[in-house]
């Protein structure tokens, strides 16, 4: 069933039997309230996905088909590159590292559509966004040197990336995400660091030191609200949560723990509830969904599944952290 219209005269307006069916099946997506899944790599040999997952943050239950990918490919933008309108899918492994960015539109389920090109083709890196700018932030190029490459496209406008700056640490399978202003890029691999840096997403320029993780670690996923960062998961993998306030330049503190041990997973958020889902459990890829309420500290709770197990899938939503 299609969403309602973000725009035009008609906008947000259902019949009430769409209303009715939305409700009935916790499919009401409301602004906000949205997050998407999208791609990925499953089964043993890691085979490249094209599915993109709907869920309703607010709701917990498993996810819904939303559409395909122009291309299948996984570990592309790490999470939060999505204005209210748009969630975008940038670079990746298809096999071969891509640079190619992929946008949907949150009211109206369907294939993703082509938006333009990364400066650098690369995959494993993080990514940010506040209403107008979506931000792409390091990670792996062919053939395999990390990057410290920050891109960023004016998400309303299809066309190609543009150079920002550089991070203050060049590095690759890191955790990212937005408040309003600032864009923060939490840990790393290859060799693992506890970096953490941040940019002004508004203002063009270079990364600056935020602080440092609890411990060096990489394929991490993050989720934010308008005033917190959360990064869930680790190399190993690992079940920790810590988080930061994006406005005060610091160390992480513990948040919890995810419900079972994960890497290379994906995050989206509202303003109150991060949803961290897929990933590698031990040798299988998780099709497991894990939430947590942001403002507070705790473990993660089941949240549902996935539609398929897989792991570097890229999440998105219409009310992370940066749009709030």
């Amino acid at each position: 069933m299609p969403f309602p219209s973000t725009t035009g005269p008609n906008s947000y307006i259902w019949n009430l039997k769409q209303v009715y069916n939305a409700r009935l099946g916790n499919n009401w997506p409301g602004p906000g309230n949205l997050g998407l899944f999208m791609g990925g790599a499953s089964g043993p040999a890691n085979t490249q996905s094209n599915v993109i997952d709907f869920i309703n943050i607010n709701s917990a239950g498993n996810a819904t088909d939303f559409g395909d990918l122009s291309v299948a490919r996984w570990q592309g933008a790490n999470s939060n590159v999505a204005s209210f309108i748009r969630g975008v899918f940038s670079g990746g492994i298809t096999p071969t590292v891509s640079n190619v960015i992929d946008f949907v539109t949150f009211s109206t389920a369907g294939n993703a559509t082509d938006f333009g090109d990364l400066t650098v083709a690369r995959n494993s890196f993080a990514g940010g966004a506040n209403q107008t700018r979506g931000l792409a932030l390091g990670g792996l190029t062919s053939p395999g040197a990390n990057s410290n490459v920050i891109d960023y496209i004016t998400i309303a406008s299809a066309g190609n990336a543009t150079d920002f700056g550089d991070l203050f640490l060049a590095r690759r399978e890191m955790g990212g995400g937005s408040s309003p202003t600032r864009t923060v890029v939490m840990g790393g691999g290859s060799p693992a660091t506890n970096t953490i840096d941040f940019v002004t997403t508004a203002t063009l320029g270079n990364a600056t030191d935020f602080g440092d993780m609890s411990t060096a670690t990489g394929e991490n996923a993050v989720a934010t609200s308008s005033t917190r960062a959360v990064s869930g998961g680790e190399d190993g993998p690992g079940n920790l949560i810590e988080f930061i306030t994006i406005a005060t330049a610091g160390n992480t503190t513990d948040f919890g723990d995810l419900a079972v041990s994960l890497r290379d997973l994906g995050a989206c958020s509202n303003n109150t509830r991060g949803v961290f889902g897929g990933g590698t459990e031990a040798a299988a890829n998780s099709n497991v969904l894990n939430f947590i309420v942001i403002a507070t500290t705790g473990n993660a709770t089941d949240f549902g599944d996935l539609t398929l197990a897989r792991r570097g899938a890229v999440g998105a939503s219409n009310g992370h952290g940066g749009l709030n």
